[in-house]
């Protein structure tokens, strides 16, 4: 399986679970407005399996609300991560050539982090770490 492949089976997955997570919510919003006139719902909805059940999706949700903001988190950092980079690149220190196309990856990136440290750090002074 390839990496479009797997991502389209994930990304078919998300809109299962999206749709899923939908229905869910309006079956539990439709029987928490019918609760209070329905005596017989309300003991059934509060008993503790079906709590149980409740409590263990809301904790699944939980938890992957958190690695979705650690995802999130992980692949904006490196789109922009690569974004500055390839500016880096694009951009050459004075009196430097541009970069070329026949360089490796590593002398690119090398090349781009010499031209960054250059623009941060003042001619002929060396920063100290905060």
């Amino acid at each position: 399986m390839n990496a479009n492949d797997y991502m389209d089976e994930i990304d078919l997955r998300i809109l299962r679970v999206t749709e899923d997570l939908r229905a869910i919510q309006r079956e539990l919003n439709c029987a928490a407005m019918q609760a209070p006139a329905d005596p017989e719902l309300m003991e059934s909805l509060s008993q503790l399996s079906e709590m149980e059940s409740i409590q263990t999706l809301k904790s699944a949700l939980d938890q992957m609300r958190h690695f979705l903001w650690f995802y999130m988190q992980i692949v904006t950092s490196e789109l922009e991560m690569d974004e500055k980079l390839r500016r880096t690149l694009r951009q050459s220190p004075s009196g430097d050539k541009s970069p070329t196309p026949e360089l490796s990856l590593f002398d690119r990136i090398k090349q781009a982090t010499d031209a960054a440290m250059m623009r941060y750090l003042p001619e002929g002074k060396v920063r100290k770490p905060n």
